[in-house]
């Protein structure tokens, strides 16, 4: 079993955006159709690119874009401990704060994941408070 800090940062980014666009789909039925992750040394950074279903896009072109921006603020809500899950178990790291948007025009979704700093083995094996 290979150690996690041994990854390299490309399968790691790989990963979480494997992970970040399978719940999108399962969550809303259609997943982006591009998606990117950026790690640095305390943040892990998604950006999403096609993100809004037909629906969604039907009912921006009749001015209800802020229902839209509610419903995936919603969507977003539901589906935080799940993608926090993942990035921690594809980074090793724990995730300290979770922040999420989405931008109509252009179709973009940022999902960024700040890390607990890297200490003496895994943040990720820390409990909060134990310091």
């Amino acid at each position: 079993m290979s150690d996690v800090a041994d990854t390299p940062k490309g399968s790691i980014s790989s990963a979480i955006s494997g992970a970040v666009v399978q719940l999108m789909r399962e969550y809303t039925g259609r997943g982006p159709t591009k998606a990117r992750t950026y790690v640095n040394e305390d943040l892990i950074t998604v950006v999403l690119q096609d993100t809004l279903t037909m629906g969604e896009r039907s009912l921006v072109r009749d001015g209800e874009g802020e229902l839209v921006l509610a419903s995936r603020k919603a969507f977003q809500r539901t589906m935080s401990s799940q993608m926090i899950a993942a990035v921690e178990r594809h980074s090793g790291r724990r995730v300290v704060a979770f922040l999420s948007d989405n931008h109509i025009d252009p179709d973009v979704a940022v999902e960024s994941f700040v890390l607990a700093h890297a200490g003496v083995g895994h943040a990720a094996e820390s409990t909060p408070g134990s310091r």
